[in-house]
């Protein structure tokens, strides 16, 4: 009898989750009807680097999960121990300064989407997250991370570049301005326990499937707060950083472009490259 019950359950389970990729196939979203949550994960291997094609299809998904319907989404990866590598370094390396300006456009574009949509916002982080990951997973209203052998921070000086501005700020809202000037200036990734001590992260889990249950534990505790106030509260305690960037877009463009076409700068992704290379 009760093997049966568990094969109704289960089925019951599976209809109740819907699963639609975007064209690219690098995203795929999950909704369950029962709790009214979208889980979105990110599926472009290796390491889910954050290139113009992701990024596009990660605004397009976002905006449609809300004209879906969802209450709120869950950010994690389909990857088994990486959520994001972070900016995929090739669009930095020998760059087509037309494709670079767009791609950067894209990354603010997709950031101002996800830092504002108007539905809760969590994130499963199952795994590293340096650098532009650990962007995507602060960007998020409340952030799970799997324990295990894997780090997350803003660790771009130690590739050679500068972390831009709008990624300072949130970094700095997140932990504090010290601790956060003095994790920017080393490039420090933190472990689980360590992100959870500063604040970086929320909670921890011992598995993915825990930090999604953990997620949704957080996106239902707003099924009694009217929608509109909390969406409004969110955009006033985010709107700061959000309108410093609509007015700074351009400049901020500009001085990624400018950045990246440094010789210097060059360099260092090439010996980055190189060593991940020989890593490989």
């Amino acid at each position: 009898m009760y093997r049966l019950i568990s094969k109704i359950s289960n089925n019951v389970n599976q209809i109740l989750l819907r699963n639609y990729g975007t064209a690219g196939n690098l995203i795929t979203v999950t909704k369950n009807d029962a709790t009214g949550t979208s889980v979105l994960s990110l599926g472009r291997a290796p390491v889910n680097g954050l290139n113009l094609e992701l990024l596009t299809e990660l605004n397009d998904s976002l905006k449609k999960i809300v004209k879906d319907g969802s209450k709120g989404v869950i950010v994690t990866s389909s990857l088994p121990t990486i959520f994001s590598g972070g900016l995929d370094i090739m669009e930095m390396y020998k760059p087509d300064l037309k494709r670079a300006k767009k791609f950067w456009e894209q990354l603010q574009d997709t950031w101002i989407t996800l830092y504002g949509l108007s539905v809760p916002t969590a994130v499963a982080i199952n795994g590293a997250s340096p650098a532009g990951g650990c962007l995507m997973a602060m960007t998020c209203e409340y952030r799970v991370f799997v324990d295990g052998k894997h780090s997350i921070g803003l660790n771009e000086t130690k590739l050679g570049i500068v972390a831009p501005t709008w990624f300072k700020d949130l970094y700095i809202s997140t932990m504090g301005y010290r601790r956060a000037e003095l994790a920017l200036l080393q490039g420090t990734l933190f472990t689980p326990k360590e992100a959870l001590e500063i604040g970086l992260v929320d909670e921890l889990a011992a598995n993915k499937e825990e930090a999604i249950q953990k997620c949704q534990k957080f996106i239902d505790t707003f099924d009694r707060i009217p929608a509109v106030g909390r969406h409004a509260t969110k955009i006033d305690l985010r709107s700061e950083l959000i309108e410093w960037l609509k007015k700074n877009r351009d400049a901020d463009t500009l001085r990624f472009t400018n950045f990246i076409s440094q010789p210097e700068v060059q360099k260092a992704l090439h010996l980055y490259i190189e060593a991940l290379k020989k890593k490989n």
